[in-house]
Formats: C-alpha cells, structure tokens, sequence
C-alpha cells in the first residue's frame, strides 16, 4: 500500500464536515489529540492512513494506527480519541459507509465456494485488522476519483464493491458478511440495538427484544453481548447519557428535565452516573461544553 499517496489524497481532499463528493465516503483530519468523545459508531469501514485512536466499547478496547483498518457492523456507542495527532503530523483517515443492501447483492452474486462457511458465535460488532495492500489500493483508486469529478458517477461504484468484495473475502469477512444476511445473528442483535436506540427513553423487558429479534432469551443475551459488549441494560444507559449530554450543551440549567427525558426517574441516578460516564456533575460538564468551541471529531474515521 503507497501510504504516501493515501496521505497526500487525504490531506488534500479534507473538509471541516468530513464529507466528499463521493456518496458514502468520509475523510478526517484531525491535528490535535483529543480528549476521550462518546458517539454512535454507523456501519463503517475505517481505514487510518496517519496517526493512531483508541477506541472503547463496554469493556473492550481496540486501538487502530496507520496501515491498520477497522469495520463497525453495527450502529454502538462507542467512546474514543486520537492518541496520535498534530499539526505537523495530523491524524488522517478514510471511512466508508457500510450498507447490508450492498453487502446482500455482493452476497447473491458470489459463486459456491467464493466465501468460507460462516461457523460459531456471531463477530463482534468492532473488528480491528492490518490492512492488505490490495484493499489499500483499492482505497487510494476510490480517492483518486475526488480529483477527475467526470469519472465519480460510473466508477465510484465499481470500485466501492471491489472494496467490499476484499472486505467480505478479507480477515474480518465474517463481520462484513452478517452485515448483509437477513437471518445472521448479527442482524438479530441489530434489530434490537435499532430498536432501544429509537425508544432509548422507555423501559423493557429483556424477554421482549428476544422476541423482537426471533431469539430465546439465553441466545439473545450471549449473542448481544457478543456483538456489543454490553448487557441491554447497560447499552441502553451508553445511548440515554449520551442523548443527555446533547440536551444538556443547550438546556444546561435543566439537568432535572434532561434526566426525566433520557428516561431516568430518579435525578440523583441521573448525575451519578452521569458523572461516572463523563468525569463531571451534568450542570458542570454541561458549562464545561458551551465554553469549549466545538470541533468535530468523527466517531470511528
């Protein structure tokens, strides 16, 4: 892989919002490291180009650097940092966005025997890998797209399912892989982070999601634990506080109806394991926030 010429297309292609006129593809540059920032990861592909983060999930930690790639297939909170980063010597990443549409088609189309077997638990739901110099160059063709706007609409495709392709027959397949199969384990558990993401302020009962997601309770928790590192109960806490922690950067003298929004009955809950979470009391972690100028840090890229 030319790391070289993957640094220069990145540094040069860079903008404030990580986006790019490719649907799909991110580019961070970050010239500072950075205190530890909780987000929701997507389903994405991280490739790091320059520097080095950390990454925590429940109590897993995965740390990735220059050469070495990581893949998110499915949508956790996650809390990281750039270890390794200045203006000098910025960390420099690309991302691409997963979709299990594409990862489904890729799938059909794929003759017997182009993919080994899928066997025992269910991946986890962050993978870390060095990066084989065909995907890396597979990347560095997809960015060179960015400097002959002409050819992005017809090739940007092409190369995208080559870069999924290398990921599905890759060392992390099988994560890439349950991505893209309706009736994984992966998707199951999927279905239930999807849906305490969307009602995180409500209460539920375990044997309901297990339902939810077509599993007994006993597979529903191994394989949810697997997948996130986290208990329900416990995912479900990463979202609320996190969700809190927006609510509180414009409504900071309203910790009470933050925590009653988030879904906490009791505020003193609220602050303790808010502070737990993020250092501070919610009302001094929230004046913390509007003093610091914001600057945006992509969750995984």
């Amino acid at each position: 892989m030319n790391l070289d010429e993957l640094r220069a297309l990145l540094a040069r292609h860079a903008r404030p919002d990580m986006s790019t006129a490719i649907d799909g593809v991110r580019i961070s540059k970050v010239e500072r490291q950075t205190p530890p920032t909780t987000s929701m990861s997507g389903t994405v592909l991280a490739l790091i180009a320059q520097g080095a983060k950390r990454m925590a999930l429940g109590d897993r930690v995965y740390e990735y650097r220059a050469g070495q790639y990581l893949v998110a297939s499915v949508d956790l909170p996650v809390t990281g940092r750039f270890t390794q980063a200045s203006p000098d010597a910025p960390a420099l990443g690309f991302g691409l966005v997963l979709h299990p549409a594409m990862v489904a088609e890729l799938l059909l189309q794929a003759a017997p025997g182009d993919l080994p077997p899928l066997a025992g638990p269910p991946p986890s739901g962050l993978v870390v890998s060095d990066a084989p110099d065909e995907l890396g160059d597979a990347v560095i063709r997809l960015l060179r797209l960015l400097d002959r706007p002409r050819d992005v609409t017809v090739l940007a495709p092409l190369i995208k399912r080559e870069i999924l392709w290398l990921l599905l027959t890759g060392e992390q397949g099988a994560a890439v892989r349950q991505l893209g199969l309706a009736d994984s384990s992966l998707s199951h558990v999927a279905r239930a982070v999807r849906w305490i993401r969307d009602h995180f302020a409500q209460s539920f009962r375990v044997e309901d999601l297990a339902r939810l997601s077509g599993m007994s309770v006993s597979a529903f928790y191994r394989n949810f634990q697997a997948v996130t590192a986290m208990s329900p109960i416990q995912f479900q806490k990463q979202i609320r506080l996190q969700e809190a922690r927006l609510l509180l950067a414009t409504h900071p003298n309203d910790v009470t109806g933050v925590a009653t929004r988030v879904g906490y009955e009791s505020a003193s809950q609220f602050s303790r394991e808010y502070r737990r979470q993020f250092g501070a009391p919610p009302s001094q972690d929230a004046t913390r926030l509007r003093a610091v100028p914001r600057v945006e840090v992509p969750a995984v890229v």
